[in-house]
């Protein structure tokens, strides 16, 4: 024996001593982790209780004290009862021996922490046999008492906390199936949580003998284990609930005992005892905390632990601590049960609690604001988040007292104000959830982040009125006051800044648990724009009054432009405003004459303030133009001041430099980029207050456009504007729109000549590369094309699918008369850029040329997840010599729009299907796609060949899909499954586009190239998803009905050919060189660990089941039994699949029950691990059972 604990001393000394070498370190661990896995659990027991003695370090003692909790927790069903009685003893022996002074806290802890597991490994038996010993224990004093608190605090934590005793349970399983000679796998542990989601019903046979069954399933052995842990919990909860009524009262009776002899012995100057004593309380508060969460209330509310618990929230030593305690019973969810009323009253006592310390706080901070330190803050921040969550969740208790209920709001309110930001975050989030929930429509589910139950009741409406009533004029004011000005963060504002922003802490990157300010500042936005939405006129005038203010005040500021990010912090405020005041939903255009007129009055004043600001700068003009912006909506109710916004976004465009020939002129360009696409948001948001004025807009374009003071990129933005201002008019106005836009494109656009020069071959490309005016020229007419069919006829586009079916259907979109001349040189010029990768054209090209098809740094930068360089979306129009970048900026940026452009003519319909020829488009886009990136190619997928799959007609799928989707599954499919087994066999990727990854560390290239992988993998399989979509597929039926499998009869069974008509898989499979990649993919997919693109496929491997179901193809009913049953079997074991495992059962289960008849695979694999699972779920229902069982009976 003394060997023995001379031994592990020794190995617990070297293993926690950082100066032993690594060698002897490795050792000791080993032995250590032998003893406890392997080593004779009696000799190892009785060495732990030596060496937890004070006569050790107290490094060894606290590693044999954990050491004893591993085998509590690991190996207890090793010792006899006897043994076990023997251990608890022993272990609470060491509670009374360990009751000293000079002991250290962690070994307080850890002794506490063995018993309670003794108990929750035990049971209620043994814990009603201790409870009496403890009493007497915590009666002796401060540090006994703290004790057995810290064990109080332990015994619930199977309940509050699912930790690690889950997962020893589940290793104490793994051995036990390896002693009986059972194989058990990681992935047994690793399907854990789709068991979990699966709700199987409870064995019915005790642990042992399901083990005994289950040798050799340890996915069902692993189930058997969760079950019988999830049963010792409700044993455990079952036994500490019946134990309430003596715990929570010697809670109670230490927290008064020891929190008054902490004060007495404190009065005296014994500072030694009364520490002893203060450690006792804080023990017991943690104790309470546990039971916090899961306790009844009103058994909390009868020990005296909630009012115990305020009074501790006056004590600077304890308030944090009592504050923790408050969030969790503040957050309980109200019943609805009969105890409601009682529960009521406990929470009416909680907000009475609460609101005494908040009114001292707020007092305080509003008469003496410097006397708060950071500490009376953070436990204030405790307060109030625990204010929030009794608003959230019940702030019904008090919505019957006017009175409390007004007084809440009110310091609600105050914490909204507050100096602090960390405070004002809190309490935000309440007036959030609390406006969402108020504004809420009759009848409508609200999804705030608060219970809308809490605030409205059952439904009703005038609990909802009688609060709303609270929320007066003076609540809204402020709450838009402390808004406005935290609109901006701290990193923003310059030093010297000269605008007050008041005593606000504003937002700060420093503020890392408080998410980041873009999600701050939209939540802020929202209520904005609730208050708004609620009181209309005060909202108009508070936000008026806070930009007259911030624009006079910069006005005569000395220094404009460090205050120039106050100025722009307010465009968002006021667009909110406007759109909430404005919206179709608060029935302006019904309110009263009254309040139409001061509404009217409020923001025309406000608009002839923008328009009388003669700003020229660049940044002004933008903040201008913004503001604009933000008026828009206003126009639509009130055109008469539309005029006069249009007239000043000329004036401001024309009063800025029209010549850029160096990058200090950038900033206008952007400017005046920024003033054309301000023309769209108005258009938009105006609707037909426009339209009287677009002969004048017109007008003025052709003015410009003589005068060579519009540039190409601008006339796009304008152009794109009048369409969006044609779409209110109808579909003539839009037709004469676009034969006035698109006829002097369309001039230049068809001539042979450019395309002659620069089409025809390769080389004629890299010549249009050096020429930059035609360059840019073609790019601006591509983004034109793409700008019109956003924005002309996209209801029909939208429309069913079905409608697709439809090939004679008449055309309604305007842009049917231009499809055929538009793309046909698009696709030319899409196929001389595909060229340019292909082996035999790139060895030829400049170095320029190749440089330029590397990836940006953009790219390189999203490929990664790391923040990046913002990119123009508006290339200039005018440039010297292109260089690298420029580019690779229009290589860009015609592949981006070109391909958009022939995606969304694909909504167009017969125009497009029967009028382009077929071959040009395959060429164009199939001809290189051997050569083609992977980036490249996920692209193409994404924008052109899943719109054309959505609306090719059902008559010219044969002309259509067979030609584009054969050569892009066979080269998808073979390339895939190289760069799958270099990545998964090498651990590295092989994709093509590492020559265009020029630089970066070995690990991000391996990164760039494995998420360029998945990219392109996962969009193939969006595309398989897209083509097993119901809209595309009205001829398979469905097997189940309101979750009952149903009985399929055989004897309806269709040829393949039967169903190609009706559903587009069944026109995949029925071309058999087309199925056979699609298929092969199918299965490698489900072996590449991606549950995303798993998720995304098994839709389509659904209905290829279904289709092997309803018809008598027999390849596809080999393919369904043997080849496809086997994949989702084993892919069950992939821990990536464990989100899409219940479908993937879902799919098993339908080939077992339909097919199992029809060919013997499905029957041969009834041996596999998981086979049971996937037929024992289904028993939940009974119908389903009578089903299986049937099944399984003729098998």
């Amino acid at each position: 024996m003394a060997d023995s604990i001379n031994n592990v001393a020794q190995a617990i000394s070297t293993a926690l001593n950082w100066s032993s070498t690594p060698h002897a370190r490795q050792a000791a661990l080993s032995f250590l982790d032998s003893m406890k896995a392997s080593g004779d659990i009696r000799t190892l027991a009785n060495t732990l209780f030596l060496l937890v003695k004070k006569n050790w370090s107290s490094e060894i003692r606290l590693h044999a004290f954990k050491m004893l909790q591993h085998l509590v927790r690991l190996r207890w069903e090793e010792l006899s009862p006897e043994e076990h009685k023997n251990f608890a003893k022993l272990s609470v022996d060491l509670m009374y021996e360990i009751a000293d002074p000079c002991e250290d806290w962690a070994l307080k802890s850890q002794t506490a922490a063995l018993v309670a597991e003794i108990v929750r490994r035990e049971g209620i038996d043994l814990w009603q046999e201790m409870l009496p010993s403890l009493v007497t224990l915590s009666n002796k004093g401060p540090i006994q008492a703290e004790l057995v608190s810290m064990m109080l605090r332990w015994l619930p934590e199977d309940i509050t906390v699912h930790n690690e005793d889950l997962e020893g349970l589940l290793v104490s399983a793994a051995l036990k199936l390896l002693a009986s000679g059972c194989l058990v796998r990681s992935s047994a542990v690793h399907s854990l949580p789709w068991m979990l989601r699966a709700s199987l019903p409870p064995p019915l046979l005790p642990l042992d003998v399901n083990f005994r069954l289950h040798r050799r399933n340890p996915h069902v052995a692993t189930y058997c284990v969760f079950l019988c842990c999830g049963d010792r919990r409700r044993l455990l909860l079952r036994g500490l609930t019946q134990s309430l009524s003596e715990i929570l009262p010697l809670l109670y009776t230490l927290l008064e005992r020891h929190f008054v002899a902490a004060l007495n012995e404190a009065s005296r100057k014994q500072t030694d005892i009364a520490k002893l004593h203060a450690a006792a309380v804080t023990a017991t508060l943690n104790a309470v905390i546990a039971y916090a969460e899961w306790a009844p209330l009103t058994d909390l509310a009868k020990s005296g632990i909630i009012n115990g618990c305020g009074f501790l929230l006056s004590a600077p030593d304890f308030r944090l601590h009592a504050s923790d305690f408050f969030k969790l019973v503040s957050s309980r969810k109200r019943s609805v049960d009969a105890s409601a009323s009682e529960i009521d009253q406990v929470m009416r006592e909680i907000f009475q609690l609460l609101m005494n310390i908040s009114r001292e706080f707020l007092y305080k901070s509003g008469t003496d604001p410097g006397s708060i330190d950071e500490g009376e803050y953070e436990f204030v921040e405790s307060v109030c988040e625990s204010m929030v969550s009794l608003g959230s969740f019940n702030l019904q208790s008090i919505a019957g007292d006017s009175a409390i209920l007004s007084l809440y709001l009110e310091q609600m309110l105050g914490f909204f104000k507050n100096y602090k930001f960390a405070i004002h975050f809190q309490s935000m989030q309440f007036w959030l959830a609390l406006m969402r929930d108020l504004m809420s429509k009759p009848k409508s589910s609200s999804h705030s982040a608060a219970d809308s139950s809490s605030v409205s009741g059952s439904g009703s409406e005038n609990a909802k009125k009688k609060t709303l009533s609270l929320v007066n004029d003076d609540f809204c004011g402020a709450i838009l006051d402390t808004s406005f000005p935290r609109m901006l963060k701290k990193e923003k504002i310059l030093p010297g800044t000269a605008l007050s922003l008041g005593a606000l802490e504003l937002w700060s990157d420093d503020f890392e648990d408080k998410a980041k300010f873009g999600q701050y500042r939209s939540r802020l936005l929202e209520l904005i724009k609730f208050v708004a939405s609620y009181k209309p006129l005060i909202a108009a005038a508070k936000v008026s009054e806070r930009v007259d203010t911030i624009i006079k005040t910069f006005l005569v500021s000395p220094a404009p432009n460090q205050d120039l990010a106050v100025v722009e912090s307010m465009q968002l405020a006021l667009e909110n405003v406007v759109n909430a005041v404005f919206d179709r939903s608060s029935d302006i255009a019904e309110a009263n004459a009254e309040v139409q007129f001061a509404l009217c009055r409020t923001f025309e004043g406000l608009l002839q303030q923008f328009i009388s600001l003669k700003w020229t700068e660049p940044a002004l003009v933008e903040v201008l133009v913004h503001y604009l912006d933000a008026m828009g909506l206003f126009l639509k109710y009130f055109p008469d001041a539309a005029g006069s916004v249009i007239n000043k976004l000329f004036e401001l465009l024309t009063s800025l430099p029209f010549e850029m020939k160096d990058t200090s002129t950038s900033s206008a360009r952007h400017a005046r980029l920024q003033i054309c696409t301000s023309f769209i948001r108005i258009a938009k948001a105006a609707d037909k207050s426009i339209l009287p004025h677009m002969k004048g807009i017109a007008d003025t374009i052709a003015c410009l456009q003589r005068d060579g003071r519009l540039l190409q990129g601008e006339h796009n933005l304008i152009g794109e504007a009048f369409l969006v201002m044609a779409s209110s008019a109808g579909i003539q106005q839009q037709q004469e729109v676009l034969k006035w836009l698109l006829e002097p494109l369309s001039q230049k656009w068809t001539q042979l000549e450019w395309q002659d020069r620069y089409l025809s071959s390769p080389h004629g490309l890299v010549q249009l590369c050096s020429e930059a005016p035609v360059m840019w020229s073609i790019f601006h007419t591509v983004t034109f094309f793409e700008r019109a069919l956003k924005r002309s006829g996209m209801k029909k586009a939208q429309g069913n699918l079905e409608n697709s079916s439809t090939s004679d259907s008449t055309p309604l979109n305007p842009m049917a008369f231009h499809v055929s001349w538009m793309l046909n040189p698009l696709l030319k010029l899409l196929r001389g850029l595909h060229s340019l990768w292909s082996p035999s054209i790139s060895q030829t090209l400049p170095g320029e040329i190749k440089s330029a098809m590397a990836m940006s740094d953009v790219e390189r930068f999203g490929l990664l997840g790391e923040e990046n360089p913002k990119l123009s979306k508006n290339p200039k129009d005018v440039y010297g010599e292109p260089n690298e970048s420029d580019i690779r900026n229009w290589f860009k940026g015609i592949r981006d729009s070109g391909y958009n452009v022939l995606g969304l003519s694909t909504t167009i319909g017969d125009s497009f299907f029967k009028n382009l020829d077929v071959h040009s488009v395959v060429v164009a886009l199939m001809e290189n796609i051997q050569s083609m990136e992977f980036r490249h190619l996920r692209q193409l997928v994404h924008s052109i060949l899943i719109p054309l799959v959505k609306h090719c007609p059902v008559d010219m799928r044969e002309i259509w899909l067979e030609k584009l989707l054969h050569p892009l599954f066979v080269h998808a499919q073979q390339a895939l499954s190289h760069s799958w087994s270099g990545l998964l066999q090498d651990g590295r990727a092989k994709v093509p586009d590492i020559h265009g990854i020029l630089s970066g560390s070995d690990l991000k290239v391996e990164v760039m190239e494995e998420t360029l992988l998945r990219d392109l993998t996962r969009e193939m399989c969006s595309l398989l998803s897209v083509i097993a979509s119901p809209p595309l597929n009205t001829g398979i039926p469905s097997l189940e009905q309101s979750g009952h499998i149903i009985r399929f009869d055989m004897s309806s069974v269709k040829s393949l050919d039967a169903v190609a008509s009706s559903s587009l898989v069944g026109f995949l499979l029925n071309h058999e060189a087309l199925a056979l990649p699609i298929l092969r993919m199918c299965l490698e997919v489900f072996t590449w660990t991606d549950g995303e693109a798993v998720t995304k496929i098994s839709s389509f491997c659904s209905a290829t089941v279904v289709l092997s179901i309803v018809t008598n193809h027999t390849e596809l009913i080999e393919f369904v039994s043997r080849d496809l049953f086997t994949s989702v079997i084993q892919s069950l074991s992939l821990e990536s699949n464990a989100i899409i495992s219940s479908d993937l059962i879902a799919i098993c289960r339908e080939i077992f029950v339909y097919l199992c008849d029809r060919h013997p695979a499905p029957r041969f694999c009834s041996l596999s691990p998981l086979l049971l699972l996937v037929i024992y779920m289904p028993l939940r229902n009974p119908y389903r059972k009578r089903r299986v069982q049937r099944n399984k009976s003729s098998t």
